[in-house]
Formats: structure tokens, C-alpha cells, sequence
């Protein structure tokens, strides 16, 4: 458990600030901006950063919209001590705005991060703590340009949380701390054929429109000989322009899911085949162009366990509805949130962790739903982030100072990665 004396100097920092995180919460929901383009959102926290006497480097790591903020401590022998890096995203989603809470997300990082500063001021430990602007979460893969420019090099602990809609949580039950979210490899698939006159030569021409349906319908068989808790899911991009035209060019948009990596890697290679196999079929020509591939979440139990502490032994959580004291649990229900995020691919790079907190919706509505978007600008979901961010700082801090429980987080996280690279 953290010092009750540095716990305290963390929840004082992010009520001192509390106006300022709203200020930046509210400012990011009333301005959705899509992934890569988040010029608002990102100026709005590095600004404020910069007000509450921070060196921020912006842009950072080659990104427009990215930014990190660093804040560390000097040791007496110049030791930099262990870095911990929180995670802010704030990209919205087309026509529908933050349904996905990003707004919260960013409030919670920020929330973190200000605690966790305060503490090392306070209490002159050396160590480092950051705040990194993660663009374009959906579907963009900014954490994995973020990782290729070296962001999380040297990080002992990468952590974030995420809202999920209150509704498909157990009565009791406020937030998820073990949360394992699907691996997702994408696909964009291009089928040529022959343009003809559907009408006057329909014999000169080859479909590729019918490649298309070809694949979907071979794709959604095979949905028949696939496990539970995989998912395969696809668009139309382009399938021809009039219908008196043969479509010769067409292009399809896949996601395919599993529980790790290479479970994913494996499905795909089943679903290409109804690709290659619906082009041999209509005679067209098939490309395939990868998209940036989602790695399972694989969080770190340790900082899974402490968070889960920190937010049980809280005397914030209300008696509400009769439901009583909000508790965290553990991974109940398993099927909480079955996403797939680049926050998976970071797990790959260092501890992590990844939280889900419940917030009401009108009529349950979940994520990437209009419903949500209105449940993620509220009062009340703001408060469970910063409160999310709060516990967050602490699990952070015990990273930073307390040397044992720092090694066996990297201990399990090292063990977890050799159960990734043999599948499991």
C-alpha cells in the first residue's frame, strides 16, 4: 500500500488541479477530432501543461499531435531513478464524437501524472514520470509509430485506463482491473477484373464486385468453424460505380481478432484464403495491403493487483441505488470488453496496464455508440476518471520507489513474454 503520507500529497495535487483537468476534458468532448488530426486536443493539454509549470516537448517522436511531458528527480549518485509513462488519447470517432471516452482517458492520464510529480517534489526520490500524447487509437496505430520512434524505451511501467459502459458490469462492481482485450490483424483487399458493358458484352467482362461477395460469403461460413471469442469483421470500400458497368475494381476492409497475436495471425491466414480463393473463382486479381495490426492486451498482474488496491481501500466510492460501496474487481465479467487497442502493442514493449471503469449511459448504451458520447461528457464520468487517475499515480509511485515490487512487475512481465512468442 502506498504511504498514507504520499497518497494524500497525490489526491491533494489532482484536487488542487481539479478545475484545470475539467477545463481540458470538457474542451476535448466539444471538440471531436479524428485520428492524426487531434490539433485541438493536443494544443489544449500541452498549453495547460505549460501553464502548470511543465517542459513539454511538442510535437514529439515525429507526430503532429503527440506530445510528452516529463517531470524527474536526480538521485545523489546523478541515478535517474525508473520511468513510469502514462498515456493520454484523445482522438474521437467519425460523426458519433468521443464515444469511445477518450476525453476521460486523457483527464485520468493527466490526473496521474500531476499526482505523481507532486510526490517526487515533495518527497525528492529519484525517478521520472511522463505524460505521452498518444494520437489516433482508433484504428490509426499511433502508439506503434510511437514505439518505432523509441517513446517507451527504458519505461519499467506504462499505464492507462479506459471507460466502458456501466450497464455490463455486476451490480457492486464500478471497474475492471485485469482486462485482456483481443489482438487484431487488418486487412485492405483489392480485386481487378475487366470493366465491360453489363448489358451489351456482360461475357467480356470480370467481376470483381462478385469477388467480393464471394469472399463474404466464404468469410462467413467459416465464422461457423472459429473460436467464441474470435471475431472476423469486414467492409466495402469500393464496389463498382453503376450497374450498367462490370465493376473492375473493388475493395474490401477486414478485422480479424483472437485472443493473442499469433492466434490472430493464424485466423487471418485461414481468412486470406477466402480471398485468394473468391479471385481464383472469378478470375480476378487480388492484392492485400496490411494494416496496422492490434497486439492482445497483456497486462501486468502486479500493477493489476496494486491498482485494484488502491481503488478498493478509496473512501470516495458512494452508496448509490442501494447497489453499495463501488468495488473493483478483478475480471469479472471476462467478456468485458472484447476491443482490440494499440495499448496491446505496448504491452509488448514494457509492463502495462489497462483498466476498464464503468460510466452510465442512457439505455446501456456501450462504446462507439451515440449514448456513449453523451455518457463520456458527464459530470459524474469525469469524477470516476480522475478517481481512475488517483489510483493510477499511486500504482505509479510504487513502481518509482518501492525496489522489489518494481523488479517482480518486470520479472512477470518478462515470463508473460515468453508465453506470447509460443502463442499462449
Amino acid at each position: 500500500m502506498t504511504n498514507p503520507t504520499i497518497a494524500a500529497t497525490i489526491a491533494d495535487a489532482i484536487q488542487k488541479d481539479k478545475s484545470e483537468i475539467a477545463l481540458i476534458n470538457n474542451h476535448i468532448h466539444s471538440n471531436p477530432e479524428l485520428a492524426y488530426l487531434e490539433f485541438t486536443a493536443h494544443s489544449t493539454l500541452v498549453h495547460s501543461l505549460r501553464r502548470l509549470g511543465f517542459s513539454v516537448t511538442s510535437p514529439a517522436y515525429g507526430l503532429p499531435t503527440s506530445f510528452e511531458a516529463e517531470f524527474s528527480n536526480v538521485g545523489p549518485s546523478g541515478e535517474q531513478g525508473r520511468l513510469v509513462i502514462f498515456n493520454a488519447e484523445y482522438d474521437a470517432l467519425p460523426e458519433i464524437g468521443h464515444a469511445c471516452g477518450h476525453n476521460l482517458i486523457a483527464s485520468a492520464s493527466l490526473a496521474a501524472f500531476l499526482g505523481v510529480a507532486a510526490a517526487l517534489k515533495a518527497s525528492g526520490q529519484p525517478g521520472r514520470v511522463r505524460l505521452l500524447g498518444t494520437p489516433a487509437e482508433e484504428g490509426g496505430g499511433g502508439k506503434l509509430k510511437l514505439i518505432e520512434a523509441g517513446a517507451y524505451k527504458g519505461c519499467d511501467a506504462c499505464l492507462m485506463v479506459h471507460p466502458g459502459p456501466q450497464a455490463k458490469l455486476p451490480q457492486g462492481i464500478t471497474a475492471v482491473s485485469y482486462v485482456r482485450m483481443l489482438a487484431n490483424v487488418k486487412y485492405r483487399v483489392y480485386f481487378t477484373g475487366r470493366e465491360a458493358h453489363a448489358s451489351i458484352s456482360p461475357w467480356a467482362g470480370i467481376n470483381a464486385l462478385d469477388a467480393v461477395c464471394l469472399s463474404y460469403n466464404a468469410i462467413s461460413m467459416l465464422r461457423q468453424q472459429i473460436r467464441p471469442e474470435e471475431r472476423v469483421h469486414g467492409v466495402f470500400r469500393e464496389a463498382g460505380t453503376r450497374p450498367n458497368i462490370t465493376p473492375a475494381d473493388c475493395c474490401v476492409e477486414y478485422y480479424v481478432r483472437s485472443v493473442t497475436r499469433k492466434g490472430a495471425e493464424d485466423l487471418g491466414e485461414r481468412v486470406l484464403k477466402c480471398f485468394e480463393g473468391a479471385a481464383l473463382a472469378t478470375g480476378c486479381e487480388w492484392r492485400k495491403e496490411d494494416m496496422s495490426p492490434y497486439y492482445d492486451v497483456r497486462p501486468s498482474k502486479g500493477l493489476c493487483k496494486a491498482w485494484m488496491e488502491a481503488m478498493n481501500s478509496s473512501q470516495i466510492a458512494e452508496e448509490t441505488e442501494g447497489k453499495g460501496k463501488g468495488k473493483v474487481a478483478w475480471e469479472d465479467p471476462k467478456d468485458f470488453f472484447q476491443g482490440s487497442t494499440d495499448m496491446g502493442n505496448v504491452c509488448y514493449e514494457c509492463p502495462g496496464f489497462h483498466g476498464v471503469f464503468g460510466i452510465e449511459t442512457e439505455e446501456g448504451a456501450a462504446n462507439h455508440t451515440k449514448g456513449f458520447t453523451a455518457g463520456a461528457g458527464t459530470q459524474d464520468a469525469f469524477e470516476k476518471a480522475l478517481e481512475c487517475g488517483r489510483a493510477m499515480a499511486e500504482v505509479g509511485w510504487r513502481v518509482l520507489v518501492d525496489e522489489g515490487f518494481a523488479a517482480e512487475v518486470r520479472r512477470e512481465w518478462e515470463g508473460d513474454m515468453k508465453d506470447a512468442e509460443e502463442g499462449r
